[in-house]
């Protein structure tokens, strides 16, 4: 045998290896610890959305999910760790709406992650709706949106509303309701929910979108009033409370969060995580937990489904970000 024909069953015997790959990949992983980076502090939504679902990876494949928290620079910090993590699957992230799909606008060539870049998504686990509240006792005669808005072209930028600080889905939220209405709002942002909160409770600010969880227990007891749901379509939760688009059609700014992988990880590890990922998410204790966390599971979501969600997401808030020329803080 020639040396030629050896080099050519060489690589014909490389090429069906790689061929086989993939599926090699999907049945071995995962074959040892997998690291998952939450990219926010212990203790939030997030944390205990990625602890859920690894938990449940731990024990269907018996290898160790171990979540790390990596707080920082609104997600930034963990994020790009991820992102520049090897591609084999064994470190995912689970992140939410201001990384994904916010700070490449907020952030621009600063940023050291873009998304659909750097990312294979993998499975977009929740919606968390955010609701538009007040104080009561601040604003007593406003009690729907229609009011809301009447009040604010009559007062052009005497009302303030908080955040949960530049760039959340609760700032792009009033930011949105500013533009679709032509009012003005004064801006107050917070480093976090429960400082926000606290000040609207105490009659320091106005107003405040506010993902559901949280709100939701000062608004059953009436310290704080509802005026409706930034979704679709009216939630179960609370049936009798409008949504917003009932009075200004379309309107929709909802938080969300969903599991990713860096670029260029195999797809079969993508799709079986994906897989297992959703068995997860049609659980019925899955659902009812996280419905008390104010998130409504995604049952049915795919990577190529969370792919053009983000896509769409960062086209959406874009255009909110620059006509507000909101600059990071």
């Amino acid at each position: 045998m020639n040396r030629r024909k050896v080099l050519v069953g060489v690589a014909g015997l490389a090429g069906a290896a790689l061929a086989r790959m993939p599926a090699w990949a999907q049945e071995q992983y995962p074959s040892r610890m997998v690291m998952v980076v939450c990219p926010f502090p212990p203790g939030g939504a997030a944390d205990v959305f990625t602890r859920m679902v690894a938990e449940h990876l731990a024990a269907t494949w018996g290898k160790p999910f171990v979540v790390e928290n990596q707080p920082g620079g609104g997600g930034i910090i963990g994020m790009t760790r991820v992102a520049r993590s090897a591609p084999d699957g064994y470190t995912l992230t689970l992140s939410s709406t201001g990384p994904l799909a916010v700070n490449e606008t907020l952030y621009g060539d600063k940023l050291a992650y873009h998304t659909l870049r750097d990312f294979a998504p993998i499975y977009q686990l929740t919606i968390t709706p955010n609701v538009l509240i007040v104080n009561p006792k601040r604003l007593p005669t406003i009690k729907t949106v229609a009011d809301l808005v009447d009040h604010l072209k009559k007062n052009p930028g005497q009302l303030s509303f908080g955040s949960a600080g530049i760039g959340t889905s609760q700032h792009l939220a009033g930011e949105y309701l500013q533009q679709v209405t032509g009012t003005r709002m004064t801006h107050i942002p917070y480093r976090g929910t429960s400082l926000m909160l606290t000040d609207l409770l105490g009659g320091q600010i106005d107003l405040a979108f506010e993902n559901t969880g949280p709100a939701l227990p000062y608004i059953r007891n009436g310290d704080l009033r509802a005026l409706g749901f930034a979704t679709a379509s009216r939630l179960d939760i609370d049936p009798g409370l409008p949504t917003i688009a009932e009075t200004l059609p379309g309107f929709e700014a909802t938080a969300w969060h969903g599991y990713l992988a860096p670029a260029a990880t195999s797809p079969a590890i993508v799709d079986k995580l994906a897989k297992e990922i959703r068995v997860f998410a049609n659980k019925p204790e899955v659902i009812s937990k996280c419905a008390e966390l104010g998130a409504i599971v995604q049952v049915d979501s795919s990577p190529a489904a969370f792919r053009t969600f983000i896509a769409d997401e960062t086209q959406r808030w874009k255009k909110v970000i620059e006509a507000g020329n909101i600059k990071a803080g």
